[in-house]
């Protein structure tokens, strides 16, 4: 079967950094479809169609509907499988065509170099040694989980100013003596680059077409965080509602984070558990569920400041606030298992086999997880934390309030 639709990745060289193949697709193609900006670098075709995209783009999806089957170029940018058109086109055209029409036969894609293979070439580095994060339409935050000594980082911009608040961020967790390089343009004629600590940063507008190349240099006192469960409790803000250090590292290790899954933290007072989850691998999702307004401020401060920007906040209290959120892998029920329907409501919105854990400090939470052990299955178990502090001019051992976890899967 002749591909129907060609996606096509440009350069900034244009049609001149064009394969055969992609060429060939190019002049061939009884309509072509891309921005105005890759539709102007391309010569004159007697007797070829030339579309922009639509605006919004949503509208994009029905326009090629409609063209099926004549033979459709569209153009990218770069790699089109790379925070492309040519990732998305699938799920947006499907409902739209015959079966058949989106095979691998029918659909092309005709890659060009990315922008982070170009970027990567540009500052010396092995492709499968950099971190890429995209700051398009999403938080610039997300920069703050990646921020180690020998990290090497390319991000793409969002725009003329990406770079100058990139070099803020930088200097507001101790990164000030990182070096940013801007490469704007790659591949093209007018190919820029500009390099600076993030201390003298420019605050000026850079190209909208660019990579940021960031290596981390951590300032004199900055202690990089750990990956692993157990932040220090000074990383958050609280009110002293705070799941602590040990007690937090061996909670995150009983529920047990697997990339993709989805966790519900219920009663998430500063939201160090889901900010945790999250932090555990870059897929993993987590609902912060909580009440009080001061506590909802300080998750939305953690969750930027520790960089899981995407931590999701409902405010509200379970269960009713429980009410149409996605069902979760996971629950963790932090504060509020004493009120009525709370574990019930997060039992049984549980996905089969998913997992729930609750802690308890008082007789009366303990006294409930002892209830919902003998109903539900299930472990129970008692954990207690003691630091040493001064006894005159010996040290001595302050023991913390006990806390008391139960942990089940649903069906076992």
């Amino acid at each position: 079967m002749t591909a129907w639709l060609t996606v096509v990745g440009l350069g900034e060289d244009g049609p001149d950094g064009l394969g055969t193949a992609a060429r060939q697709a190019v002049e061939q193609a009884a309509v072509v479809v891309g921005g105005a900006r890759h539709l102007a670098l391309l010569p004159d075709q007697p007797g070829q169609t030339r579309l922009p995209w639509p605006s919004p783009f949503s509208g994009a999806y029905p326009l090629l509907a409609g063209l099926y089957p004549q033979p459709v170029c569209v153009l990218a940018s770069g790699d089109p499988m790379f925070y492309g058109i040519g990732a998305t086109l699938a799920a947006g055209l499907a409902p739209l065509l015959p079966p058949g029409a989106l095979t691998p036969q029918a659909v092309r894609v005709l890659a060009a170099p990315s922008c982070v293979s170009l970027a990567a070439a540009r500052m010396g580095w092995a492709v499968q040694d950099v971190t890429v994060i995209a700051t398009h339409g999403r938080p610039l935050a997300r920069l703050a989980a990646c921020l180690h000594p020998g990290a090497r980082l390319l991000l793409l911009a969002d725009g003329a100013h990406t770079p100058a608040e990139v070099a803020r961020l930088l200097c507001l967790h101790g990164f000030s003596a990182s070096r940013i390089t801007v490469m704007g343009y790659l591949g093209g004629l007018r190919e820029s680059r500009m390099q600076a600590l993030a201390a003298d940063f420019p605050d000026q507008p850079y190209p909208d077409l660019a990579v940021i190349a960031v290596e981390p240099v951590p300032d004199p006192g900055t202690l990089p965080l750990a990956v692993t469960p157990g932040l220090p409790d000074a990383a958050y803000r609280h009110d002293g509602q705070l799941t602590k250090r040990d007690i937090r590292a061996v909670t995150l290790a009983r529920l047990a984070p697997r990339p993709g899954e989805l966790l519900w933290d219920v009663g998430a007072g500063s939201g160090s558990i889901g900010i945790e989850w999250m932090r555990s691998h870059p897929s993993c999702r987590a609902i912060a569920i909580e009440s009080h307004p001061d506590r909802q401020a300080n998750i939305r401060h953690n969750r930027d400041a520790l960089g899981v920007p995407d931590l999701r906040l409902v405010e509200g209290r379970a269960p009713d606030a429980l009410t149409g959120l996605p069902t979760p892998d996971v629950v963790f029920v932090g504060g509020g298992i004493t009120r009525d329907g709370v574990a019930e409501a997060c039992f049984d919105a549980l996905r089969p086999g998913g997992r729930m854990v609750a802690t308890a400090v008082t007789v009366q939470s303990e006294a409930r997880l002892v209830a919902l052990q003998a109903r539900r299955g299930g472990d129970l178990l008692r954990l207690s934390v003691a630091q040493t502090r001064p006894v005159g001019g010996f040290l001595g051992w302050d023991t913390a309030m006990p806390v008391t976890l139960w942990g089940v899967t649903k069906g076992e």
